[in-house]
């Protein structure tokens, strides 16, 4: 017996070692990273769906319009954007002449590479003189060849600053069906691209988790199907969902159809509340492949840098700006 407990007594030693070196280790890297912010006059922008340590170091944290948005305003010679591909290319797109930097190479987007230049000109050929509305979730190349720029924080607007009684929408389907019930007289004719994380969720899903938590509201995004949405007390972006918790301090418990990011976040910042991501696997390994080491190097080496060919970038700019002059 007195065996068994001291080979316990040094496992729980040797696990309280290495979570606080980690931990030093951790703070150490974080450090340099704020140095070399201030040294380089660096921002860093993150994705709500990033690591949750990466927020430790970043100047913004939230969804793709906001850090569009702060992309925008920002002062800084260097970019260092936490996130995928296609929000690192809108980052460049806006601020031309400053440098922005990806922490790693493999974080590109399922839904953005759904559709490429020769298959929007197709889609767009079989529907003339439509307006085409193309998600922030998209390629600069994409952009560059639609009309006007949306996310899921402002897509209803966007659309219907259209004044248009058909829209093409690209390329997210369900976001795209999402927005035509929101709207009426509008028809929204979708790509079928879709987000693979938020596509596995079920109608049956949602019952399920209802059924064990019947106090919960569900909380979910718009790139989930129809038949998900309908059964949600809430439908919003990332920053959005967040913000529900925020204004209903009444509610206590939430199940949360989104990727597990935005539940670790909830879960750190309002410690009282009960959060349930509705599947365990509702992770995005694109969005996960950024640490704090990558920051780091970012920095150091300055590279990994975003590139684009000018005429593309300016008609993707077009884009862009009329989507933040209507969402201001």
């Amino acid at each position: 017996m007195f065996t068994i407990l001291n080979k316990d007594f040094k496992k729980s030693n040797y696990t309280v070692f290495f979570f606080l070196l980690y931990n030093v280790v951790n703070m150490d890297i974080r450090e340099q990273i704020i140095n070399l912010k201030k040294e380089k006059n660096a921002v860093i922008l993150a994705h709500c769906y990033q690591n949750a340590e990466i927020d430790d170091v970043a100047d913004f944290v939230g969804d793709s319009l906001y850090l569009s948005q702060q992309a925008a305003k920002s002062d800084a010679d260097i970019i260092v954007f936490a996130g995928v591909t296609f929000m690192a290319q809108t980052a460049k797109i806006i601020s031309p002449d400053k440098k922005v930097l990806i922490p790693t190479l493999d974080c590109g987007c399922d839904m953005a590479d759904m559709i490429n230049l020769a298959q929007l000109r197709e889609f767009k050929s079989k529907y003339p003189n439509i307006p085409v509305v193309c998600y922030i979730n998209s390629t600069a190349e994409v952009k560059s060849e639609c009309d006007i720029c949306c996310t899921s924080s402002n897509a209803v607007k966007i659309v219907e600053s259209l004044n248009s009684d058909k829209v093409l929408f690209l390329p997210d389907q369900y976001l795209g069906k999402w927005v035509e019930a929101q709207l009426s007289g509008v028809k929204v004719i979708t790509y079928d691209g879709c987000c693979p994380i938020h596509n596995k969720v079920s109608a049956n899903d949602v019952k399920v988790a209802k059924s064990l938590h019947p106090n919960a509201k569900v909380l979910t995004h718009p790139e989930c199907k129809s038949e998900v949405t309908l059964l949600s007390d809430y439908v919003g972006s990332t920053t959005g969902i967040m913000k529900y918790v925020a204004n209903n301090p009444q509610e206590d418990e939430f199940i949360i159809v989104t990727e597990k990011g935005v539940v670790d976040r909830l879960r750190r910042d309002y410690a009282g509340k009960k959060f349930y991501l509705i599947k365990e696997d509702m992770i995005c390994p694109s969005m996960k492949t950024n640490r704090l080491e990558d920051i780091l190097k970012a920095l150091t080496d300055e590279k990994y840098e975003v590139t684009l060919d000018s005429e593309i970038s300016q008609k993707a700019l077009g884009c862009i700006e009329r989507m933040l002059q209507v969402s201001q």
